[in-house]
């Protein structure tokens, strides 16, 4: 097997065709060079170069040999560099789970924060529930997950990301939307209701029964996702409890009101992470994360 050393002495005589001038660039003298080709050519088992007492020319196999070993070079030299980046946390690769809801609220901004602290680190996005970022934490598949409270603070470690208030979204030119003041329980005890599923959606379901009183006789549907909700409040099928970044959506024909007697800042988003986590990248974005919030 050949050396680096001898790959670059190569390159040297390659790019120059000429052993004296290569052998100054290399500061050695010449018959070391010399030496180094040939235990290089007898490695590979070929010539790869052609040379007379007045010039030296690169054979086929010498000009193929050529263009691998510049990147072999390339490569190894970059290498240290790679590591240490690695090691430092500028570098490297972070997967991210996310829920539906924080993917219009704080996804977006957390990106452009991660391209701008740290520019070469990659970046791998998953959406999952809640339920199945704490899972994948737990078996190594994700660095980092943006979820919902509460988590298991014996295996995970999490940080208040975002908070916002919990909102009454309902078709606009509704009764509601005609009130001069915060919706109160009473204002809704006849009206259709688009609510959580109660196993797929649990964080905003046990959010809104906590907050407001719910008759649930007039649940007419029970989804898992924001934009399903808004939809279907846009349609006038009801209204729905959301968080205030759900107008983020877009969706014409909704008007987000406020509820009477709800906690300000109800709505909670977080960073979560494994304790056993080792990768350098994560502890940086924690300490950009942190550094944004201080």
């Amino acid at each position: 097997m050949f050396t680096l050393d001898q790959a670059r002495s190569f390159i040297a005589v390659a790019e120059e065709l000429h052993f004296g001038r290569a052998a100054e660039r290399l500061n050695m003298t010449q018959p070391p060079l010399s030496r180094q080709i040939q235990k290089l050519e007898r490695s590979i088992g070929v010539e790869l170069l052609e040379r007379d007492n007045r010039k030296v020319s690169l054979t086929e196999a010498g000009r193929a040999f050529l263009a691998e070993a510049r990147k072999l070079v390339v490569s190894a030299d970059r290498a240290p560099l790679t590591a240490r980046r690695i090691a430092a946390g500028r570098a490297g690769v972070l997967r991210i789970g996310f829920t539906a809801a924080s993917g219009f609220s704080l996804l977006g901004p957390l990106l452009a924060e991660i391209a701008e602290g740290l520019p070469d680190v990659d970046v791998d996005l998953q959406e999952l529930v809640t339920g199945e970022q704490v899972q994948a934490l737990r078996d190594g598949d994700l660095d980092l997950g943006l979820a919902r409270p509460p988590f298991d603070t014996t295996v995970l470690e999490s940080h208040l990301l975002f908070s916002e208030n919990l909102r009454l979204a309902v078709p606009a030119g509704h009764a509601l939307d005609r009130l001069t003041r915060p919706v109160t329980a009473a204002d809704l005890r006849d009206t259709p209701l688009i609510m959580h599923s109660p196993t797929k959606a649990r964080y905003f379901y046990d959010l809104a029964v906590r907050q407001v009183p719910i008759e649930h006789r007039n649940v007419v549907h029970t989804v898992s996702q924001i934009l399903t909700m808004v939809a279907l409040v846009s349609a006038g099928r009801g209204v729905a409890f959301v968080p205030e970044s759900a107008r983020m959506l877009g969706i014409d024909g909704v008007s987000y009101l406020r509820l009477d007697g709800v906690a300000p800042d109800a709505v909670e988003l977080h960073a979560i992470w494994s304790r056993e986590s080792r990768n350098p990248a994560l502890r940086r974005l924690l300490e950009v994360v942190r550094t944004k919030a201080s």
